[in-house]
Protein backbone atom coordinates (compact mmCIF):
# COMPACT_ATOMS: atom_id res chain seq x y z
CA UNK A 1 0.00 0.00 0.00
CA UNK A 2 1.17 3.35 -0.64
CA UNK A 3 1.95 6.56 1.21
CA UNK A 4 -0.30 9.67 0.79
CA UNK A 5 1.68 12.35 -1.44
CA UNK A 6 2.27 15.06 0.85
CA UNK A 7 2.06 18.39 -0.78
CA UNK A 8 3.96 21.64 0.47
CA UNK A 9 2.56 24.96 0.12
CA UNK A 10 4.43 28.30 0.96
CA UNK A 11 2.49 31.70 1.62
CA UNK A 12 3.17 34.67 3.12
CA UNK A 13 -0.49 35.78 3.57
CA UNK A 14 -1.63 36.45 7.24
CA UNK A 15 -4.83 34.96 7.41
CA UNK A 16 -4.03 31.67 6.15
CA UNK A 17 -1.01 31.06 8.10
CA UNK A 18 -3.21 32.00 11.07
CA UNK A 19 -5.82 30.00 10.42
CA UNK A 20 -3.44 26.93 10.09
CA UNK A 21 -2.01 27.14 13.36
CA UNK A 22 -5.20 27.99 15.20
CA UNK A 23 -6.73 24.72 13.35
CA UNK A 24 -3.99 22.99 15.27
CA UNK A 25 -4.44 24.45 18.28
CA UNK A 26 -1.07 26.55 17.88
CA UNK A 27 -0.42 29.56 19.85
CA UNK A 28 2.11 32.23 18.32
CA UNK A 29 5.46 32.24 20.06
CA UNK A 30 9.24 32.88 20.61
CA UNK A 31 12.02 31.15 22.25
CA UNK A 32 13.33 33.51 25.21
CA UNK A 33 17.12 34.00 25.02
CA UNK A 34 17.17 34.61 21.47
CA UNK A 35 16.33 38.15 21.40
CA UNK A 36 18.31 40.80 18.87
CA UNK A 37 19.44 43.74 20.15
CA UNK A 38 16.32 43.76 23.18
CA UNK A 39 13.84 42.97 20.17
CA UNK A 40 12.03 39.17 19.39
CA UNK A 41 14.31 37.31 16.78
CA UNK A 42 13.21 33.56 16.39
CA UNK A 43 9.84 32.42 16.05
CA UNK A 44 7.92 29.48 16.88
CA UNK A 45 4.31 27.85 17.56
CA UNK A 46 3.21 26.38 20.91
CA UNK A 47 1.02 23.04 19.95
CA UNK A 48 -0.45 21.69 22.93
CA UNK A 49 0.95 18.82 23.96
CA UNK A 50 4.63 19.12 22.55
CA UNK A 51 6.59 20.20 25.36
CA UNK A 52 6.86 23.60 24.42
CA UNK A 53 8.00 24.81 28.18
CA UNK A 54 10.44 26.56 26.60
CA UNK A 55 8.47 28.93 24.63
CA UNK A 56 6.88 32.57 25.63
CA UNK A 57 3.39 33.34 23.67
CA UNK A 58 3.25 36.58 21.85
CA UNK A 59 0.71 38.16 20.69
CA UNK A 60 -0.32 37.46 16.33
CA UNK A 61 0.56 40.89 16.12
CA UNK A 62 4.13 40.75 17.12
CA UNK A 63 4.60 37.40 15.47
CA UNK A 64 3.46 38.99 12.40
CA UNK A 65 5.61 42.15 12.85
CA UNK A 66 8.62 39.79 12.84
CA UNK A 67 7.71 37.58 9.94
CA UNK A 68 6.93 40.54 7.83
CA UNK A 69 9.84 42.46 8.80
CA UNK A 70 12.61 39.91 7.93
CA UNK A 71 10.77 38.47 4.65
CA UNK A 72 9.73 35.08 6.39
CA UNK A 73 7.63 32.65 3.98
CA UNK A 74 5.69 29.69 5.92
CA UNK A 75 6.15 26.57 4.28
CA UNK A 76 3.52 24.26 5.68
CA UNK A 77 2.31 20.38 4.45
CA UNK A 78 -0.71 20.27 3.35
CA UNK A 79 -3.32 18.04 5.40
CA UNK A 80 -5.14 17.35 9.02
CA UNK A 81 -3.65 17.95 12.27
CA UNK A 82 -4.51 14.55 12.87
CA UNK A 83 -1.95 13.05 10.32
CA UNK A 84 1.55 13.06 11.23
CA UNK A 85 2.53 15.44 8.39
CA UNK A 86 -0.22 17.74 9.20
CA UNK A 87 1.81 20.01 11.84
CA UNK A 88 5.37 20.50 9.89
CA UNK A 89 5.81 24.10 9.28
CA UNK A 90 8.95 25.97 8.74
CA UNK A 91 9.91 29.65 8.14
CA UNK A 92 12.26 30.44 4.97
CA UNK A 93 14.56 33.24 4.88
CA UNK A 94 14.89 35.40 1.89
CA UNK A 95 16.97 34.26 -1.07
Amino acid sequence: MSQPTVRSLTTTDHEIIRRWAEERGALPATVPGTECDARLCVLRFDFPGCGGEDLKEISWDDWFALFDQRGLSFVYHEGSKDDHHGNYFRLREPD
